[in-house]
């Protein structure tokens, strides 16, 4: 659920100014700079699905990417093992009791479920088997990659393939199953809300992505907690265990990487990056000087 030093920015096309420094042809991004006592740190916010349409990406992540020793993400990607995965998500996301989904949900919600699924054109009975946390993830990827969109475009693996072809370090805040253990380890209440949620966003779903990409591209952060925040802070257990808990975890975590003697580039998810509970508001509570960064339009 992963470097740049001060006077060593490289010159591009590109002109990322930070501060207070404002154009009319500039626009903000969704990274952040955070000045450690004896380096910087970049924290980028993260769709992790995109679709090929959607690259290149903005000129000011090849920029900070460049000026980068080590990435740090969510996960340590280069190192997954896709046989370890699959077994975790086996272990944690299949019904292991002989039970099934629709005893999970139990009628009435199923039944609704059901409904939801053939308007999304989502074969439900797939997911019988599923932990209604798992039948979520199921539903969105389905949905997503119906729409063209692929981890393989995501800005995660675009970046890790950047950083082998470059030798760079690459290293993860969590492991995969820490991350599973947190989904699976949700209440019932709270996974089966995540599984109606997404059944119920399908139809939509396309639009807001859509919308999402665009606001992300433009760092867009009002929409993004308008839109995304605001809809999680509906579902306080989910926004408690999957956002606010992580955050306060890789501030922590970024807090003792700040007196290291080389740069970070960090990426994590878009939506653990806004709101007053996001890295970059919790790092300026507790002192640390956190801007956004800008780049030219042109």
């Amino acid at each position: 659920m992963n470097t740049m030093r001060p006077g060593f920015l490289t010159i591009t096309a590109l002109v990322l100014l930070v501060g207070n420094v404002r154009a009319a042809d500039e626009y903000p991004l969704s990274i952040w700079q955070i000045n450690g006592d004896t380096n910087r740190i970049y924290l980028l916010g993260s769709i992790h699905l995109l679709r090929e349409q959607d690259h290149p990406l903005p000129a000011g992540i090849y920029t900070a990417y460049n000026d980068a020793e080590k990435l740090i993400m969510e996960l340590d990607m280069d190192n997954m093992d896709p046989f370890e995965g699959q077994a975790l998500a086996n272990e944690l996301g299949l019904i292991q009791n002989g039970r099934t989904l629709s005893d999970l949900l139990g009628p009435d919600l199923y039944a609704e479920a059901e409904v939801l699924a053939t308007t999304a054109k989502i074969p439900i009975t797939l997911l019988a088997k599923a932990e209604p946390w798992f039948a979520a993830m199921t539903v969105e990827i389905m949905l997503l990659m119906r729409m063209d969109f692929s981890p393989s475009f995501g800005i995660e693996t675009h970046l890790m393939e950047r950083a082998i072809a470059d030798k760079k370090e690459i290293l993860g805040f969590e492991t995969m199953r820490q991350q599973l253990e947190l989904l699976d380890g949700l209440s019932e209440e709270a996974q089966n809300a995540m599984l109606m949620q997404a059944l119920t966003e399908g139809v939509e779903l396309e639009g807001m992505m859509d919308a999402i990409i665009d606001a992300w591209r433009k760092g867009d952060v009002q929409f993004m907690e308008d839109n995304l925040l605001a809809d999680m802070e509906n579902y306080p257990e989910l926004n408690r265990v999957i956002v606010v808990d992580r955050n306060i975890d890789w501030t922590n975590q970024i807090e003792e990487l700040m007196d290291d003697d080389i740069d970070y580039l960090i990426v994590v998810g878009a939506l653990h990056l806004v709101g007053d509970e996001g890295v970059p508001e919790l790092l300026e509570a507790r002192g640390h000087e956190v801007v956004q960064m800008r780049q030219s339009a042109n």
